[in-house]
């Protein structure tokens, strides 16, 4: 629990980070709030959208050079993954590797329980050998690594790292290199910078999908916090930023409003067209990718990518 500097009530974290954002200015939310269980199970819904070419691009990636890059990664490798999801593309990786070792150990790590139970009875008994761990916990705040066995071969895939802003990947990433030892790995997924009308159909699905996404962080300050958000007065913009080479996306008030939120006993008051920022996603370039890791302290060792150029993975070595 933690107290809030402008009161004397004990807030719960979530609350905590609601009352920082929203009286921030401009307002916003951390993205992290969109995963509870109906938020997880709405981003799944996002990644088989025909429009959302990440998911599908990657695990293509994987498809084709899961075999190369275990064996690129290293012997004697256990498995950790942050913001493992359902951990459904990393499945491709586990099957590889278990072609290679007797026993692999896969520590799945994300802040949604109910994603982290979908990982574990997708791979327990069905792949020999491999033992899963599920660990909830909130990896941008603290790196749960983990004393195991054998060289580690750490997973932040899905372009997850552009989430962040660059200075807070950098020290993530720098976080990450200091709880690793030498020869352990990384791997990350990056998505690559391209035109704007494929980024743009990206996060504004023709189903509404990702619109209905974005406004699950109102629902959750309801359903967690008693809050009382009307979504429908909430409209989902999602737009390309070329000079800052990002999505964003937010929720904007269609109308004037002041929305009430019981557990932090305080309403919020927006103006028409007022927006809350809710998330970032960072596109790169090979020359950005390769400054971040080599800043951070990690080796960059090889970079795997589709036909098209549209997505990269990187193996980084400590």
């Amino acid at each position: 629990m933690i107290t809030s500097k402008t009161s004397a009530v004990i807030f719960s974290p979530l609350a905590e980070e609601v009352l920082e954002g929203l009286s921030d200015s401009p307002k916003r939310l951390p993205p992290k709030l969109f995963y509870d269980s109906r938020g997880s199970r709405l981003f799944e819904q996002i990644t088989e959208l025909p429009e959302y070419y990440l998911t599908r691009t990657e695990r293509a990636i994987f498809q084709e050079y899961a075999g190369e890059i275990v064996q690129q990664a290293g012997s004697n490798l256990t498995l950790i993954e942050l913001g493992a999801g359902s951990a459904s593309k990393t499945r491709i990786l586990v099957e590889a590797l278990a072609r290679r070792q007797l026993q692999v150990g896969f520590y799945p790590v994300d802040v949604s329980r109910s994603a982290l139970k979908a990982a574990v009875s997708s791979l327990n008994g069905h792949i020999r050998n491999l033992r899963v761990k599920p660990i909830v916990a909130d990896y941008s705040k603290h790196l749960p690594l983990l004393n195991v066995p054998g060289c580690k071969l750490v997973l932040f895939i899905g372009s997850t790292i552009g989430n962040f802003e660059a200075e807070e990947a950098q020290q993530f990433l720098v976080r990450l290199r200091s709880s690793l030892q030498k020869g352990d790995a990384l791997l990350l997924g990056f998505d690559m910078a391209k035109r704007a009308n494929l980024l743009h159909a990206a996060y504004n699905d023709a189903q509404g999908v990702t619109a209905e996404f974005n406004k699950n962080v109102l629902l959750r300050i309801n359903r967690e916090l008693g809050g009382h958000f009307d979504p429908d007065t909430f409209q989902h913009v999602a737009f390309w930023n070329p000079k800052m080479s990002r999505i964003e996306m937010h929720l904007e008030s269609r109308v004037e409003q002041k929305v009430w939120i019981r557990d932090l006993a305080m309403g919020f008051d927006f103006a028409e067209g007022e927006r809350i920022h809710t998330e970032n996603s960072y596109k790169f370039t090979a020359a950005s990718i390769a400054a971040m890791v080599r800043s951070a302290g990690f080796r960059l060792e090889k970079t795997w990518t589709d036909a098209k150029r549209w997505f990269s993975v990187v193996l980084a070595r400590v």
